[in-house]
């Protein structure tokens, strides 16, 4: 939360103005490079890796000051997650409930699975428990976010979570660039398969949301970033289940169980999980009311729901930009070979074990839901 005395401050703001420019020029860049330079008559340059890209560029060539710098976490944590709640407006409550039992037995492997074997490798390694249990959470669950909630179960040190967070930022990234291009040639045929493969894969939601916008853009399929998006919240709301396990998994005096009666489980529900339901909830009445009752235009209804999906993407994208923005290589040589191998490790044993499951499971599943 930004406390007061920072948004006082004039350079907050500039530093979300900063992210808003960074987005219009990666728009426009975009789509010159795109149809102009290279002749296609439909960019295939996604705007948001080309936001990241000249975030990151200015990033590492300028020195930003520290209240530009809360700006831009501004964006990239309030903002996104205010672009994923208006994203609920593109499903209605039928659709993401369907959504959301695809997901559901994808994410549970993934974790578990993650969560035991990430474990076992760091101590093989010779990495501590905490650290080793802070890149498993990461990776498996929802990046910095679980990061955060888990640390003070297991008793991390300052260090042991600026390492986890490094990992997933660098693996993340990696994974939000190249699993859309992978996911499409795996599942050309099929964007809920590409979707959920994005969701379950990727370790942070603004890069599982900006993956699903970048295989959207590129092949013009809204229900890629939609079930992504379901996908990726499934797994967030799994945080509440299984952080208090890795307090008692990952803590070295196997007293961070103890900790249990201190945890605070509704802080561990994003509010943005309930806003996209809610906001699915208001697609579902309008939908019906509109539809139904006669009481709404259809066309005014549909001019509305297109509206807050634009926003909806012009939020994420500025979000991506201070994402880009954010990006320093200096503190990736900080992190030592052996945190790097094992989060290297952990990003391909999540994404390998979701890919596997969806090839052999998904059929079963998804003919058991009937979508």
């Amino acid at each position: 939360m930004v406390n007061k005395v920072t948004m006082k401050n004039p350079l907050f703001w500039m530093g979300i103005g900063l992210a808003v420019i960074v987005a219009i020029s990666a728009t426009i860049l975009s789509k010159w490079i795109g149809e102009n330079l290279l002749g296609f008559s439909r960019s295939p340059i996604s705007a948001i890796m080309m936001a990241i890209f000249l975030g990151m560029v200015i990033a590492n060539i300028v020195s930003l000051n520290k209240f530009l710098i809360e700006g831009l976490r501004f964006c990239s944590t309030t903002i996104l997650r205010f672009g994923i709640v208006l994203l609920g407006i593109r499903l209605s409550l039928f659709v993401a409930g369907k959504f959301t039992l695809i997901a559901l037995p994808f994410v549970l492997i993934a974790i578990t699975i993650g969560l035991t074997i990430v474990g076992l490798i760091g101590k093989y390694m010779g990495l501590s428990k905490q650290l080793s249990g802070l890149i498993a959470v990461g990776t498996s669950i929802c990046g910095a976010t679980a990061i955060i909630a888990t640390a003070p179960q297991i008793k991390a040190k300052e260090a042991e979570v600026s390492y986890a967070i490094a990992c997933i930022t660098i693996f993340g990234l990696v994974a939000m660039f190249l699993y859309p291009i992978f996911s499409y040639e795996l599942f050309p045929e099929n964007p809920v398969l590409a979707g959920l493969f994005l969701g379950t894969s990727i370790h942070e939601t603004a890069q599982v949301a900006g993956a699903g916008m970048i295989y959207e853009a590129q092949h013009s399929t809204p229900v890629a970033l939609d079930v992504a998006t379901v996908t990726k919240l499934v797994r967030n709301l799994c945080m509440i289940i299984v952080i208090p396990f890795v307090g008692f998994l990952y803590s070295s005096d196997r007293k961070g169980h103890a900790n249990q009666n201190n945890i605070r489980w509704f802080s561990m529900i994003p509010w943005f999980i309930v806003g996209f339901a809610l906001m699915s909830a208001f697609r579902t009445l309008g939908d019906l009311v509109a539809t139904s009752y006669g009481v709404l235009d259809q066309q005014q209804w549909d001019e509305l729901v297109l509206s807050i999906k634009n926003i909806a993407e012009q939020c994420l994208l500025i979000a991506m930009a201070a994402i880009g923005l954010t990006t320093l290589f200096s503190n990736m040589y900080q992190i030592g070979i052996k945190p790097f191998i094992l989060g290297f490790f952990a990003a391909l044993l999540v994404g390998g074990v979701s890919l596997a499951s969806i090839i052999f499971f998904s059929g079963y599943v998804i003919e058991i839901i009937g979508f």
